[in-house]
């Protein structure tokens, strides 16, 4: 037997490999005995082989298939390699920027939990700091407090087959919110057209959103969908009572949503919020 010749073992030891994978290759036609004992029918391999095994290694590394590997070897055209590699870097970026999306979405969901443990209880009044945010919304024809909880709801189904349309990811589907004008909210006339989901940097329609201002905000907490208008009043008359003067639009914030308990209705936690300035 010549020196340079190597049991299947010994190829799959000095590769750091196994030997199935070896058999495997052999299988596919990817990386072939050089020389098989015709008595022992024992496989061996040329060490001017671990050559083509260290390419296969290399393109595995890359993300290519086991059948590309084969096919663009067997081609020995460069041009072929390119083009699989050019391909692959597309997919690549892709699967960066969905990852992106899902960690930032994970991030979106410890945060909601976090501040639904650590939020007031139902009915307290705050003044709080509130960063800027971007959202992306849809206007209706309907204003949603001429209606129920199951017209809203109807509307967050339209909003969330717009977003599948446009191919956006389902981690954006939550985070849901309703606007109204300023005035209108001053003068106690309830009218809203108007549902947003917040979305971040990599939301794919990024140049269809829009950003609500940071601002200090005088907020409310609520777990009743139907109880808004009571609270958006107490909102109302804190702000006057405080003398704080209201500086943009009324946000209806569901700040999580827990219908793993409860199956029967969607659960909500809300924060009423509107921006508002100090006399000093």
């Amino acid at each position: 037997m010549r020196e340079n010749y190597l049991s299947i073992g010994e190829m799959a030891h000095i590769n750091n490999t196994t030997v199935p994978t070896l058999r495997l290759y052999d299988s596919l036609g990817l990386l072939k005995p050089y020389y098989t004992d015709p008595e022992t029918h024992y496989r061996y391999y040329d060490i001017k082989q671990n050559a083509r095994f260290d390419m296969i290694q290399y393109m595995k590394e890359l993300g290519m298939e086991l059948k590309e590997i084969r096919e663009v070897l067997d081609s020995e055209d460069l041009r072929k390699i390119e083009s699989v590699l050019i391909r692959k870097r597309e997919q690549t970026i892709q699967d960066i920027e969905h990852l992106k999306i899902q960690r930032d979405a994970i991030d979106r969901a410890i945060g909601s939990i976090e501040r639904y443990s650590k939020s007031p209880s139902r009915g307290t009044i705050t003044l709080e700091y509130i960063p800027a945010r971007r959202i992306y919304s849809m206007d209706t024809d309907v204003n949603f407090y001429d209606h129920d909880i199951d017209t809203y709801e109807k509307i967050l189904k339209q909003l969330k087959h717009k977003l599948i349309d446009h191919d956006v990811p389902p981690v954006y589907y939550c985070n849901a919110g309703t606007l109204m004008k300023k005035e209108d909210f001053i003068r106690k006339q309830y009218i809203s057209n108007k549902i947003f989901v917040f979305v971040d940097e990599h939301f794919p329609l990024i140049h269809q959103t829009e950003v609500i201002e940071n601002n200090m905000y005088t907020c409310i907490y609520l777990d009743e969908f139907d109880s808004e208008k009571e609270y958006a009043e107490l909102l109302l008359r804190h702000c006057k009572d405080e003398q704080f003067e209201i500086t943009g639009d009324y946000i209806c914030e569901v700040l999580t949503e827990f219908n793993v308990f409860d199956c029967e209705k969607r659960s909500m936690y809300l924060r009423l919020q509107v921006p508002v300035s100090f006399s000093k």
